[in-house]
């Protein structure tokens, strides 16, 4: 094997797994209440909502009870910089790795999300229209960008390596944690900051994200509205919150007698190219991204024990997808539990991919696949749905689906 084929396939290692999230922060709550299979979307109470086509979210309430950050940080920075904090912490904590110790110019951080810090940013062009430009917060310019988060957590910790800002609608954490794996391989940092984070509950976030045209209207039945794949779907229902995981290689990972939570061992990503926001109906392009990244993990289609949909509950988006993982992996689908867990805490846009992939990992430590709520009646027979309540199922290897507008496609292999 040559050393670009090497580098092609070298997995790499996930020690520490940091989450906010509507079903929990930290990965002990959080995990109790996903196999639970409780849901934790409700009406959006922190402003007035009542006007907005879709005002139900999956939403945290008590970040602050986690926060290390200080209050004169916290007025230069917006909510989604904070999750990004408080989950880069968590991660660093679980994988027993004191940032003071490693080299700054050796260390990364690739993040993903969607839409960038809003509530900052529309509080302040409030104050600007109100005030002038005397009302306007001098930190309004860093807050709101995409890359806040990045830039935030590199200057909390003072890391200076390689690190890098995704932006690709719903599939921007799943690319950042894709890419990030690549950036490893060439041995040019020892660790790596991973996932994602999304804030889209503020009002004009919220405005924004019903012109998406994919919410669902439900709003008297919140906990039921979310509803993948079923013939009742309406739109997914939007939801807040960070995963960030550490990822370092197996060797560094091993010789510092690290926990190690599962490897990243292939990736793929593709687009349709059709639409500026729908996917192509026939779901080729998705399945050859899910292709690329089984050949990568040098998998093939009956090595897979889980997968994690992505679950729009649109049709054109659910159909397709279905199509893709038909064409892919034919009569085995029907032996290989599914589910879409995001079901129970909302669809965290640029972060869900990073979330589903903490969950896919949490199955395989406890040997429990988590459900998808509210599918009754599946548009589509024949996938081995799990649903209503988690299914004990032993995961050595896992699929992750994360999509986004435009027809962006991207599929992560992680391994026990």
């Amino acid at each position: 094997m040559n050393e670009k084929e090497k580098m092609r396939v070298e997995k790499k290692a996930i020690t520490g797994i940091g989450v906010v999230s509507p079903s929990g922060i930290g990965k002990r709550q959080f995990w109790a209440n996903i196999k639970s299979g409780r849901s934790f979307i409700k009406k959006i109470t922190r402003f007035d909502s009542s006007k907005y086509p879709s005002h139900i979210a999956g939403q945290i309430d008590d970040l602050e009870k986690y926060s290390h950050i200080s209050e004169r940080l916290l007025k230069k920075i917006d909510a989604f910089s904070h999750m990004a904090l408080v989950a880069s912490e968590l991660a660093l904590q679980d994988a027993g790795i004191d940032i003071k110790n490693e080299d700054p110019n050796l260390v990364g951080i690739f993040l993903g999300n969607a839409i960038g810090g809003w509530l900052y940013a529309e509080t302040e062009l409030r104050d600007l229209y109100l005030e002038g430009r005397q009302g306007v917060s001098p930190y309004m310019a860093s807050a709101w960008f995409p890359a806040a988060p990045q830039g935030q957590v590199s200057i909390y910790y003072g890391i200076k390596g390689f690190s890098k800002t995704v932006i690709a609608d719903r599939a921007g954490s799943l690319m950042a944690l894709g890419y990030a794996r690549k950036v490893l391989s060439k041995n040019k940092l020892n660790m790596i900051l991973a996932g994602g984070m999304e804030a889209p509950v503020s009002p004009y976030a919220l405005l924004c994200c019903n012109t998406y045209g994919s919410l669902s209207t439900n709003n008297d039945n919140p906990e039921i509205a979310y509803r993948p794949f079923d013939r009742q779907r309406s739109g997914f229902v939007i939801g807040e919150g960070a995963g960030i995981v550490v990822m370092e290689g197996i060797e560094r990972a091993r010789k510092r007698g690290a926990n190690i939570w599962g490897y990243i061992s292939g990736y793929g990503t593709s687009c349709d190219g059709v639409d500026r926001i729908n996917p192509a109906s026939d779901g080729k392009e998705l399945a050859r991204a899910i292709k690329m990244a089984l050949d990568e993990a040098r998998l093939g289609p009956g090595d897979i024990d889980y997968i994690s949909l992505d679950g729009a509950a649109v049709e054109i988006w659910d159909n397709s997808e279905i199509r893709a993982l038909e064409a892919v992996f034919g009569d085995k689908l029907k032996n290989i539990p599914a589910s879409c867990p995001k079901s129970m805490f909302g669809n965290l846009l640029g972060a869900s991919g990073a979330l589903d992939m903490i969950v896919a990992l949490m199955s395989m430590e406890h040997g429990l696949i988590p459900p998808t709520l509210n599918l009754e009646a599946p548009v589509v027979k024949g996938l081995n749905y799990v649903v209503d309540q988690a299914k004990e199922y032993k995961v050595n290897r896992a699929l992750i689906i994360s999509r986004g507008r435009g027809g962006i496609n991207s599929a992560l292999v992680i391994e026990k």
